[in-house]
């Protein structure tokens, strides 16, 4: 018997020793009221999650050709349609997941509006997200079995013990629509106490990957902005504790961290590393600091000053009263960081780069590899590098390393449509297309994401559409542009009553009142018009 059958022999078990009370329950309906909804609880998802993902980190180990890939998501509706379609083009969701923007969420779920991605928005909002992304999930899965539910039911209707047979075999080897995610807990919102409260929260609600990055919490700026501090090593390795304490109390023993390390791009620091010998962590970290070698007689008051090997040094101090790093350090930085994140309890790790480039993270990660043989990447393919123009010239310096003739390029103006046709282009559209390929072959990527992507398709879309329809093409915009492509395409919103759960409603009404039922999917329902 499936776990469909026993549910529905366990309900009629109850329904006869309740006697006739439960006249009126049905123990086939309510076995397909409990399919439709797996996972009772947050905890449940982020156990079943970290699961999958610890899985999908074993098999990566083995074979650096399965990666796993996410979409940045700000709505639960977005994560919803979103796995509807991996689930429709490529029938199964393995090793896809969903990723939750600290940057999105600042600039669209704040209730004091668009925010830039400072950690000025309220922390409460990220794990409300992350239980709204579940909600829909578990929506989808509802809704994809209330449509099988309904074919059995025709099936049966009509004698035909062979569909019967095949939609039940559909219904038994269900896969479910929720998936992993990673959450972004920017720096954590505090202290590590206050981290520690938020990552108990996030994971309540499902989540089973935190990430977490090395800045200031209370200067904390966008990885792909300047301005960014970062803070020394024994306060980033108290806040990976802080997470791993709030998995480990929450009884989820294998929960992921992913350590982001900003270093890449910050030059600056809040405050000097406590150092208790020559070597150690402080005294590293405070090794990279742009320094003056001064005597005695030149301290002055106030001057903070390092002692290392025999030697006064005064660290440069901004106005700001920040510490700058040397210029040139921040490969070594990250190099350090990564490996202590990892000796220190993270699972992943996240390299915030300027560009998209596989041997600069290469070469990063082959140093990080020599100390941690498994070290592993969430790597971000942000929409804050122009990709066209990082690739084309990469393919142009390809080209002239190879001693091609690049006259009829421009270096400089390489986003400029007039080589959209070009050899150059065609090249580096090729390493676009292999891009995360090839980063998890050379570089240790073990998961690929895009922050951003529904940020800006939502704009694009809408452009498109206002454009046309405050135009002089009027409906003929969303009707061509929209509607017509919705069915084309067989995309199920287009039938917005059932993805809102109107025909699920009635099902669920005609359980509970027979006949009686008053429904909306009668023949006067508009929606009949996209059978």
């Amino acid at each position: 018997m499936t776990h469909y059958q026993d549910d529905i022999a366990a309900i009629q078990e109850l329904k006869n020793a309740n006697g006739s009370a439960w006249n009126a329950i049905d123990p086939e309906s309510a076995a397909r009221m409990r399919a439709q909804n797996r996972f009772r609880t947050g905890l449940e998802i982020a156990q079943y999650t970290a699961d999958i993902m610890r899985r999908d980190m074993a098999e990566y180990d083995a074979d650096s050709s399965v990666y796993t890939q996410s979409l940045g998501v700000w709505h639960g509706f977005i994560g919803q349609q979103k796995l509807i379609s991996i689930k429709k083009h490529l029938k199964s969701t393995n090793k896809r997941y969903l990723y939750l923007s600290g940057w999105m969420v600042a600039a669209l779920r704040s209730e004091f509006g668009p925010l830039p991605d400072q950690s000025m928005h309220e922390k409460t909002v990220v794990p409300a997200l992350i239980q709204e992304l579940y909600t829909f999930l578990r929506q989808a899965d509802a809704r994809e079995l209330d449509l099988l539910f309904t074919q059995l039911d025709a099936a049966r209707a009509a004698g035909d013990e062979t569909a019967a047979e095949f939609i039940q075999s559909q219904i038994d080897g269900f896969e479910t629509h929720v998936v992993p995610i990673i959450a972004d807990i920017d720096a954590g919102f505090g202290n590590p106490e206050a981290t520690y409260l938020l990552a108990k929260k996030m994971i309540e609600a499902g989540a089973c990957a935190i990430q977490i990055e090395n800045q200031v919490s209370d200067e904390k700026q966008c990885g792909h902005q300047d301005g960014k501090v970062t803070v020394p090593h024994e306060d980033f390795i108290a806040k990976l504790n802080a997470v791993r304490y709030a998995f480990l109390e929450l009884g989820i023993d294998n929960g992921i961290i992913v350590a982001r390390t900003d270093s890449l791009g910050a030059g600056l620091t809040q405050k000097l590393a406590v150092s208790q010998a020559p070597g150690d962590l402080g005294d590293q970290y405070n090794s990279f600091l742009d320094v003056e070698e001064i005597g005695e007689a030149e301290l002055g008051d106030g001057d903070v000053v390092i002692k290392r090997e025999g030697k006064l040094l005064r660290p440069k101090r901004l106005a700001s009263n920040l510490y700058q790093f040397r210029q040139g350090t921040g490969v070594d930085r990250v190099v350090l960081d990564c490996i202590t994140s990892l000796q220190n309890g993270a699972d992943l790790l996240w390299i915030e780069t300027e560009k998209p480039h596989v041997e600069q993270i290469a070469g990063m990660v082959d140093r990080i590899r020599k100390v941690v043989p498994n070290a592993k990447l969430v790597y971000n393919n942000s929409p804050s590098f122009n990709w066209t123009l990082n690739f084309r010239q990469q393919a142009y310096d390809q080209l002239v390393e190879q001693g091609q003739d690049v006259s009829a390029y421009d270096r400089d103006k390489l986003m400029s449509v007039d080589y959209d046709d070009t050899e150059l282009a065609r090249i580096a559209d090729e390493k676009i297309r292999t891009f995360q390929r090839d980063g998890s072959a050379r570089a240790g990527i073990f998961h690929h994401l895009i922050t951003l992507p529904t940020y800006h398709t939502a704009a694009l879309s809408t452009d498109n559409l206002a454009k046309g329809y405050f135009g002089d093409e009027g409906m003929l915009t969303y009707v061509r542009d929209v509607q017509r492509q919705e069915i084309r395409q067989g995309i199920a919103t287009v039938k917005h009553q059932n993805m809102a759960g109107s025909d699920l409603g009635d099902n669920h009404k005609e359980y509970f009142a027979g006949d009686a039922a008053l429904k909306a999917g009668g023949q006067h329902n508009t929606m009949n018009q996209f059978s």
